[in-house]
């Protein structure tokens, strides 16, 4: 009941800046532009589930945008290899576990720094985040690796609709947030978490396993960080490995403005997916209503100190 209060807002503010945003942009509600959006979301929201695990324990990950990066480029590295197997589209599955085992490393290493050491997780994954940076940057001294034609299967990751209809991405952001709602909302593992950041040392004292929750948790941040990066690729149809900047500051913001905490404890994924659909519609909008790009981190800002404020009130 608690969370459905919550939503309601969040719901009314996607209708209102649909709406607003129409006056400047009468072809924003077409269907196909409709479509557009939810395609262009798909990514952070992914992100964002990862992050609102994360945020949920107490932590952060500043590691993520770099992290799609060296993932897209990983994967895409082993479709390039001029290798007899690598002229099939079945070469996708080394290309994808390669990729996901990266992201496990690093979210790995990242939890157990975060659980076992006294160093705040903005410092750990700051520095994963230049490591990551510098890995993908790396490859092909830091140009484009383009993906091979024949790797259809890698392209339809981005690209490809199911049914004709249903853009990949989108079903792939509708899986992972099935997963991650029942996982968080309907296991034991779940409740853990909302134990930890609610209250760390009372959880500890009730036997609740912190360092391997929390090395759990950062290892699904990064694996789902991996997995839009290799959907983002696909997209840009090349491994490009400066992408992703910024990518992480969009996943917090959706997470904040869809109602969780930075203290942690209090936090929710449909609330994450309803706040990534409403950083989604204000970067299309305005885009599209011809807004400098340095407004719109303005706006953006705003928006995100506007949602941490309503968090401190709510609180107090």
């Amino acid at each position: 009941m608690r969370a459905s209060k919550q939503l309601l807002p969040l719901l009314g503010a996607v209708i209102g800046l649909l709406l607003f945003f129409r006056m400047w942009v009468p072809n924003l509600l077409a269907p196909e532009n409709l479509l557009d959006l939810t395609q262009q979301i798909s990514v952070n929201a992914i992100l964002a589930f990862g992050m609102t695990l994360v945020i949920l324990i107490g932590g952060i990950d500043l590691s993520v945008g770099a992290l799609l990066a060296l993932v897209g480029t990983c994967a895409v590295f082993v479709l390039d290899r001029k290798l007899a197997l690598a002229q099939s589209s079945l070469w996708i599955l080394p290309a994808v576990l390669a990729g996901l085992g990266v992201a496990a490393l690093f979210g790995a290493f990242t939890g157990f720094c975060a659980s076992k050491t006294k160093i705040p997780p903005f410092i750990i994954t700051l520095a994963t985040m230049l490591v990551a940076r510098g890995m993908a940057l790396g490859f092909n001294e830091g140009r484009p690796i383009p993906i091979p034609e024949h790797q259809t299967l890698f392209l339809g990751l981005g690209n490809g609709r199911l049914g004709g209809l249903l853009p990949t991405p989108v079903f792939v952001m509708l899986l992972v947030f099935a997963v991650t709602t029942v996982l968080l909302h309907f296991t034991r593992f779940g409740r853990h978490l909302y134990g930890i950041g609610g209250n760390y040392e009372a959880a500890r004292l009730s036997g609740i396993p912190i360092v391997r929750n929390t090395i759990i948790v950062y290892m699904i941040c990064s694996l789902l960080a991996g997995i839009a990066g290799m959907i983002h690729t696909s997209q840009l149809y090349s491994a490009e490995p400066a992408s992703g900047t910024g990518f992480e500051l969009n996943a917090i913001a959706a997470v904040v403005v869809g109602g969780t905490s930075f203290s942690g404890g209090i936090g929710t994924m449909p609330g994450t997916l309803v706040g990534a659909i409403i950083i989604g519609i204000l970067d299309k909008g305005l885009n599209q209503a011809g807004v400098h790009f340095s407004l719109q981190y303005v706006v953006k800002g705003l928006v995100i100190l506007a949602a941490v404020f309503a968090d401190v009130i709510r609180r107090k």
